[in-house]
């Protein structure tokens, strides 16, 4: 006799947030419509009120999926990453949002899926599926997966910690992971405020790397997220708002891109 198996119906275990947020996740002229205009009026606002700069948008890849990463200091930085895509790429990017904090009421969830096509992660109990289905949305042709590896904002100039996540998601795989630095969206939108200021801002995005060559361990992990955070800290330093000392930082430790 032939084993069988039961696979219960997508719509059972979900809860009504995530059951809404899978219905707007797939194609739907409205809601490309939508985002579409909301993310056009944003341009225009980023470069008329924030006086919004790009820096190497050529680094970025033009026909396959990659990795996007960047400092995180406010709520601003994912408008600026998805504002540097192109228009007709972003309906196939997916920030990865605290699923904790944009998922808490159906109002906020439905927000974040529509004007930015959020994808929802777990960073506490169990960040292991969600990084399972991250590196299954890369694996997808033309995907770009926006992701912060400090897993939260920060308060300064200098990035915190970064998660091995982003390492895991990298290692092993054959993924561009392009790295990139926000300046001065701390202090146009800061944690805890709701009003943005008037400050400029600036996005400066780095070459491409691969790290396809190392095994997808622990340790490549713990060593990738150091490269990348110190790759995302000279793009930094090599602004103009950045410190006097960064010509030096550069020379003394200098970042190779994986080839």
């Amino acid at each position: 006799m032939e084993q069988w198996h039961y696979d219960p119906t997508v719509d059972l275990d979900p809860s009504m947030i995530e059951r809404l947020q899978g219905l707007l996740r797939e194609p739907n002229p409205l809601v490309c419509g939508m985002r579409t205009l909301t993310a056009a009026g944003l341009r225009c606002w980023l470069r008329v009120y924030h006086q919004f700069t790009i820096i190497g948008r050529q680094n970025l890849p033009a026909d396959r999926s990659f990795l996007l990463i960047a400092n995180h200091a406010s709520h601003l930085d994912t408008l600026c990453l998805l504002s540097a895509l192109p228009i007709g790429r972003l309906h196939h990017a997916f920030p990865a949002a605290a699923k904790d904090y944009f998922c808490v009421s159906a109002p906020r969830a439905l927000l974040a899926a529509v004007v930015v096509n959020a994808l929802p992660f777990e960073r506490h109990l169990a960040p292991w599926q969600s990084l399972s289905a991250c590196a299954h949305l890369l694996q997808g042709p033309g995907s770009i997966l926006i992701f912060f590896p400090e897993g939260t904002r920060s308060d300064g100039f200098e990035p915190g910690e970064f998660k091995p996540g982003v390492g895991l998601l990298a290692a092993g795989r054959d993924i561009p992971v392009v790295p990139c630095h926000l300046a001065g969206t701390h202090a146009a939108l800061p944690k805890g405020a709701w009003c943005p200021r008037p400050r400029a801002v600036r996005l400066t995005i780095g070459a491409p790397r691969s790290y396809a060559h190392l095994p997808a361990t622990k340790e490549s992990a713990r060593h990738i997220s150091s490269e990348l955070r110190e790759a995302v800290m000279l793009l930094g330093y090599t602004e103009p708002e950045a410190s006097p000392h960064g010509r030096m930082l550069r020379r003394e430790a200098p970042v190779k891109a994986v080839p």
